[in-house]
């Protein structure tokens, strides 16, 4: 590819961005620390999803010193909802990082922002590029789509050798002027125009040079192998409630999955074993009680990005023991009512809205059994 088909290449689609673009309330800011915030929320998640929490969220720190100097726990229940947890919590960790360390400063170094805990090479990228228009080019699902149908790339999209030819195809289109633009506008164009299903050709700004769209291969394009089964597990916890009318949570461990989040306690099951026999394993191991286990309250599905649960939720009481966290950070007796100041996550949440359904006499009676 020539140096004047890369130009038209950047050319023709800056114009189609600049005429077509989403109106994002990101888009509307200059502001490094913003656009940081909007990069972070983005990764894995829909733009829809991320709108309203994106504004909750600036509201609550409008700037990079309000961030660093907040509760972990009031960021994480801002964060509540929106999944992949540890992106909250590495924000959290680097925004504390640049205030000492950076005065405040968004650094603009590609090796200086990429030691910040949670901003790889793609983070640092858009950052870069749309909040310092440094030439640094993105790539993500929608720009290997758009990259792969327009140079014809036929091999697996899954691999790290076609991932680094189509890095390297991007870093060669991208232009000295507006690379932020540019990057905006690749990503733009795949999530809009070429889609992974029914392309909208008509109206792409590239489709006169395209392969996939001249060979007729636009379903085909790109290529990727299928994904490996995603496994599933049954999770049983304990709904315990003491004679003060208090239920039992638990906070877990800062670096594990969900770290900074608060449970009701419990485990994954273990074969062989009943779920009721998981429940009271799990609360001597994790608190170093007996209980006696109840009827199951609930059960619920949820999916997680590599693996998918059933939770099983049962009522409990402690027959021996005085809770500790064993394998939690903390443990806290809380009213139903004062459950919502704390973070949870989503399969939780669905726990405690049934909870909040019943009667004092369903949700307590267990206490005098």
């Amino acid at each position: 590819m020539s140096s004047t088909d890369k130009e038209e290449f950047s050319k023709n689609l800056i114009e189609w961005y600049r005429q077509n673009k989403r109106d994002l309330p990101w888009r509307n800011s200059d502001d490094p620390y913003a656009i940081w915030v909007s990069e972070i929320m983005l990764q894995q998640t829909r733009v829809d999803t991320v709108i309203p929490y994106y504004h909750r969220f600036l509201d609550a720190f409008p700037t990079v010193f309000d961030l660093a100097a907040a509760d972990q726990q009031q960021v994480l229940k801002l964060w509540e909802g929106l999944g992949y947890y540890s992106r909250g919590r590495n924000l959290h960790y680097a925004a504390k990082h640049v205030v000492e360390h950076y005065e405040g400063n968004i650094p603009e170094e590609y090796k200086q922002i990429t030691s910040l805990k949670g901003i790889g090479p793609y983070t640092a990228a858009a950052i870069l590029s749309i909040a310092f228009q440094k030439k640094y080019a993105v790539v993500d699902g929608n720009v290997i789509r758009v990259i792969a149908r327009y140079f014809g790339i036929e091999d697996d999209v899954r691999s790290s050798r076609t991932k680094n030819e189509v890095q390297q195809l991007a870093d060669s289109l991208i232009p000295e002027t507006d690379p932020g633009d540019f990057n905006q506008a690749m990503m733009e164009l795949g999530a809009t125009v070429c889609k992974p299903q029914q392309p909208e050709c008509s109206s792409c700004p590239l489709s006169v040079h395209c392969f996939a769209f001249n060979s007729a291969k636009t379903d085909l394009l790109p290529y990727k192998s299928k994904a490996k089964k995603v496994p599933h597990h049954q999770i049983a916890v304990g709904i315990i409630v003491n004679s003060d009318h208090e239920l039992l949570i638990a906070l877990r461990p800062e670096e594990s999955m969900l770290g900074g989040l608060w449970e009701f306690p419990g485990g994954k099951k273990k074969k062989g074993e009943t779920l009721t026999e998981t429940v009271s394993r799990e609360l001597n191991e994790e608190l170093g009680v007996e209980v006696e286990v109840f009827e199951k309250f609930m059960d619920l599905k949820h999916a997680y990005s590599h693996f998918k649960i059933t939770l099983y939720a049962y009522w409990c009481k402690i027959v021996q023991g005085n809770p500790e966290p064993k394998s939690s950070q903390e443990i806290l007796w809380v009213k139903l009512n004062e459950i919502d100041q704390f973070p949870f996550p989503k399969a939780n949440k669905t726990l405690i809205t049934g909870l909040k359904q019943l009667d004092d006499q369903n949700l307590f009676g267990l206490v005098s059994k």
